[in-house]
This record gives structure tokens, sequence and C-alpha cells, in this order.
């Protein structure tokens, strides 16, 4: 049984999310050319929370979709089968902002192949990045442009999120497996 650590709580992701939201407001005076993203799985969930914090804050509803990564993966020769999921973008990304929104960054391979699959749906203006956790330990060059929380983790670590969206209570959890 790996030894659990707390790092963010429910509250915390809350304030997370919020100052996200207020950050993504500044960088984009034009609310009405901005859309959000989620990377199935951890993403998606967080997208549609941002998409509600910035409905108020700009005063109008901002447009967000889903997408899969999974074929666009470049360890795709490394894994059995890839477990598809939905990809939901039923609007236009072209000359928007695009918001891409997931839970954890990591190595930036995800990132990477968010950023090949958004091609197949327009040419956005800009692509901006959202985590809720930057983890480091990246092997790609990529870096978020809004960022919950940055937590310098070792490689053995892993840092799991949980929203109540899938059942459980929310919270980020960074794992370390005991000797």
């Amino acid at each position: 049984m790996p030894e659990r650590t707390v790092i963010l709580n429910a509250p915390a992701i809350q304030r997370a999310l919020t100052r996200i939201a207020h950050e993504i407001a500044e960088r984009n005076e034009a609310g009405n050319e901005v859309v959000l993203v989620g990377i199935q799985r951890g993403g998606v969930a967080l997208a549609q929370r941002l998409g509600h914090l910035l409905s108020g804050i700009w005063g109008h509803s901002v447009q967000v979709g889903k997408l899969d990564v999974s074929m666009h993966r470049d360890d795709l020769d490394q894994r059995v089968a890839p477990e598809v999921q939905p990809t939901v973008i039923p609007f236009d990304v072209t000359d928007k902002t695009v918001v891409l929104v997931d839970d954890v960054l990591y190595s930036g391979r995800t990132t990477r192949a968010a950023m090949d699959a958004l091609n197949d749906f327009g040419r956005p203006k800009r692509v901006q990045l959202a985590v809720l956790v930057d983890r480091g330990h990246r092997e790609l060059p990529v870096k978020a442009d809004f960022v919950g929380k940055n937590l310098p983790t070792a490689q053995s670590e892993t840092v799991r999120v949980h929203l109540a969206e899938t059942g459980e209570a929310d919270e980020v959890v960074l794992e370390k497996e005991l000797p």
C-alpha cells in the first residue's frame, strides 16, 4: 500500500481553479474568442468547471469541448490497446484561443498529442495550457500557461487527481511506494 499525502483538498482545488480562471480572463481580454478543451480524462471535468467560472467573470457562456489524444500519442507501440474516450468539440477552433485543460502535467507528451489532435479541428489563433498540477520531469519543451499547483516530485511518485465528477471526493494526492 503506497503512502498517501493529500496535496490539495476540495477548497484548495476550488481556489486554484478560481485563480486559473482569473488568470485566463486577464490574459485573454476578448473572452468571446476563448474556448476550453479538456483532455480526456482528467482535464474534462476541470475544463467544465473553468468554463462555469469564466462565464461568471465574462458574463457570457464559454464553449467547452473534450479531446481524446489516445491515437495521437507517440508511445502507441508501447501500450496494449489504448482506452479511447469520446472527442466532442462542437465548435470551430479556427481563429480562436484554445485553452487546453489537463489535470497533471508531467512529461509533456500528452500535451504534444493534444496539440496534434487539435489540428484535426482547425487552426487556432493561439493555444494555451492550463493544468491543475505541474509535477515537473518534462521530456518535451512544454510549459503550462496557467498552473494551479507546482509540485516537484520524484520519478517514483504518482500524483492522483480525484474529482466529484468521477464519483470521488475532490482531492489531489501524492503517492509514494513504501520500501
